[in-house]
């Protein structure tokens, strides 16, 4: 049976911007591979950690959010263990409620208007 998962992994900030991106797409790849199917990603950012973890105060963080088997999860998991690049992750299944959330957010973020500030 498929479920949804959602998982979140965080970047070493020592890497250029081709290396992380090149990281990033190692994982989507790899999940693509072995029969995830990807739903969204999203791409956070270099941000602040709440503690440094192996002597690093940032990170890049990175959202997936795909479809697959239970088994796939360990196997991801382990290639996260083995990538000395991913400094942490997360990886949780979505119920019901989770994906229609997540689902009701992207139609917002999408339809969002910009805003253009008025003279007055």
């Amino acid at each position: 049976m498929m479920n949804q998962y959602e998982t979140v992994f965080i970047v070493t900030p020592v890497l250029s911007e081709e290396q992380m991106k090149e990281t990033v797409k190692k994982f989507s790849g790899y999940l693509a591979e072995n029969g995830g199917d990807i739903v969204h990603e999203n791409n956070w950012g270099l941000r602040k950690l709440a503690y440094p973890i192996q002597k690093k105060s940032t990170g890049f963080y990175h959202l997936i959010e795909f479809k697959s088997g239970g088994e796939l999860i360990n196997r991801l998991e382990v290639e996260f263990r083995r990538d000395e690049r991913i400094i942490r992750f997360l990886t949780v299944r979505l119920d019901k409620f989770a994906v229609e959330y997540n689902l009701k957010r992207r139609k917002l973020a999408s339809n969002e208007p910009t805003r253009e500030k008025k003279e007055e």
